[in-house]
């Protein structure tokens, strides 16, 4: 969605897609708007609730009767497991993904973190393609006069043009652009914070192949899980720079992280927005 600036300011419902690496400050700005009459559409969330929630429990529910103790009170049905996931929290998620590698240090085989990998990849186009459905419900439904959809992190990874201009067509398009600083800052916390990634499949064979290379591994699972991601994060960081900017140009427009930071109430949010516009 290409808007000039008054046409933004003019429009009485705002529908914004916000979209950038995890951590460069998208669900931040969507809490404090959900307080100011935005509604938040958390594509994590959607994913993690709707698309891969019996996945995650089926995934807890497997080591949970590993345990002695918890398998005969699941097989009584004494206890029952729940998806508690939030948008704050989305480590139910996370750890269905997994990380890959050695089974005794909580590492999961390739086979199965392929499989894990596609399946997220399937909930994630599933709730992408909801977008639309939600601008309507929020309105309808829920009163609310502004949407905003919070994106994945992998959401430049989509190959499918043809998804990624329904979302220009039903929203303006808003990429966070991290800078060096951003860069550094991301990149130590994945160092001290190894979490589970969404890695496209060509993406995963090129650098899983070198990283065993480099570290002369013979086997998937002598890899060290946590290690791995250590390793692969800057390079994935630096793979997805280059299609965010290749979404931004042709269906949307660029801040900076750290304008996006200073922002704290949707009033500033509007501002920031309305002087990357087309005049």
């Amino acid at each position: 969605m290409r808007l000039s600036k008054q046409a933004f300011l003019d429009n009485p419902n705002k529908r914004i897609t916000l979209l950038g690496m995890s951590g460069v400050g998208k669900t931040r700005l969507a809490n404090f708007l959900r307080d100011e009459n935005w509604f938040h559409y958390s594509i994590d969330y959607r994913i993690g609730t709707r698309y891969l929630g019996e996945a995650i429990l089926d995934n807890i529910k497997l080591q949970a009767m590993q345990v002695p103790f918890l398998r005969e009170l699941l097989l009584s049905d004494s206890i029952y497991i729940a998806n508690n996931i939030t948008f704050d929290n989305l480590k139910p998620l996370s750890s269905f993904l997994g990380k890959l590698g050695n089974p005794d240090l909580h590492g999961v085989a390739l086979s199965e973190f392929k499989r894990r990998q596609h399946l997220h990849l399937d909930a994630e186009i599933a709730a992408i393609r909801d977008v639309p459905m939600f601008i309507e419900k929020a309105s309808t439904i829920y009163g609310y006069d502004n949407f905003l959809n919070d994106a994945s992190g992998s959401f430049c990874e989509i190959d499918d043009q043809s998804l990624i201009a329904e979302v220009a067509e039903s929203t303006l398009i808003i990429y966070i652009e991290a800078d060096a600083d951003d860069e550094k800052m991301l990149i130590e916390r994945a160092r001290r914070e190894p979490k589970p990634l969404y890695y496209r499949e060509p993406f995963l064979d090129e650098h899983l192949a070198l990283y065993m290379q480099e570290n002369n591994i013979e086997f998937v699972a002598q890899i060290n899980p946590d290690d791995f991601v250590r390793w692969v994060f800057p390079k994935l960081f630096h793979a997805r720079v280059p299609r965010y900017k290749a979404i931004a140009s042709e269906y949307g427009y660029t801040i900076s992280a750290r304008d996006a930071f200073a922002v704290t109430n949707a009033d500033e949010f509007l501002t920031l927005i309305t002087s990357v516009l087309e005049p």
